[in-house]
């Protein structure tokens, strides 16, 4: 469904993200109702849910995030120091556990009328998501599992600055080489979170307790886990300070253009959102 609608928005000449953003309740739907074994008037209430949380996001999320875009392309502008980086990460983690709040508030009392069979068939999915982690991130030897690692972290920085030169790339092989491989700690993980989210619903609690657990998500990690990722988080900081060094006038000039661009993004959608809300009131009675 992204992919399509990118697609299209660059066949019609206009902004993929925003397009993206445009479809991200039929999206939501789609995948909701792959977990969600809803017929009848529960499926209307499921998708009363996602259109509200969808309306509270353009009207609560996405002016923070047009903030952070422009602020985050002031200081790239600059160039970016270690400070910025955490400053950036701490920002959008924060956004993402008031949205995850505000969803998981929104679609709780739904789950508290699930069905035994409805929930067994969402840990089926789970199971199912658990497989296709493991296809993706756990095939082959550390050597090809690196390999993928470079070449996916090569394609994301590229997308934001543009091509890397041979030292730059080299950089980001180090970077893959040299921190930990933790898949496994990663997929046991998602187990938890998934067997913790599991019985919160078969309890019939997620009312009272799902809005909590959902922005506590690294309460109850295993330390080791926890020592590999922010290993892995630190090692990454570090090659993006790096790099920012190492950007060309035209490199810097790319990045900076992706942040605007993101923020003219995120307000038009807020503008277009207001003009909705606005139009019920200047029709005619």
């Amino acid at each position: 469904m992204v992919a399509a609608a990118a697609l299209a928005a660059v066949l019609a000449g206009c902004s993929a993200m925003r397009l993206a953003y445009e479809n991200a309740d039929t999206f939501v739907r789609w995948r909701a109702s792959s977990y969600l074994d809803l017929q009848g008037e529960a499926a209307d209430d499921l998708n009363d849910r996602i259109d509200a949380f969808h309306a509270w996001h353009r009207a609560n999320a996405l002016p923070q995030y047009a903030a952070l875009a422009r602020e985050a392309a002031a200081r790239a502008e600059r160039g970016i120091s270690p400070d910025d980086i955490v400053w950036g990460y701490d920002s959008f983690m924060a956004q993402a556990r008031e949205s995850l709040r505000e969803a998981a508030r929104r679609i709780a009392p739904l789950l508290d009328r699930l069905t035994p069979g409805q929930v067994a068939h969402m840990e089926e999915r789970f199971a199912e998501d658990n497989r296709k982690f493991a296809r993706e991130n756990m095939k082959g030897s550390d050597k090809e599992r690196r390999r993928l690692r470079f070449r996916r972290a090569q394609e994301r920085l590229e997308d934001w600055v543009g091509p890397l030169s041979d030292d730059q790339a080299e950089r980001v092989r180090r970077f893959a080489d040299e921190t930990p491989l933790f898949d496994e700690l990663r997929l046991a993980d998602r187990k938890r979170l998934q067997a913790e989210f599991l019985a919160i619903v078969r309890a019939h609690e997620a009312t009272r307790r799902l809005a909590d657990a959902a922005t506590s998500w690294q309460r109850g990690r295993d330390p080791a886990y926890a020592a590999a990722s922010d290993a892995f988080r630190a090692g990454y900081f570090a090659l993006l300070a790096d790099l920012d060094k190492t950007l060309s006038a035209d490199q810097r000039r790319h990045f900076v253009a992706r942040l605007r661009g993101f923020a003219e993004d995120f307000d038009a959608l807020v503008a277009a959102a207001a003009r909705e809300r606005a139009a019920p009131e200047a029709r005619p009675q």
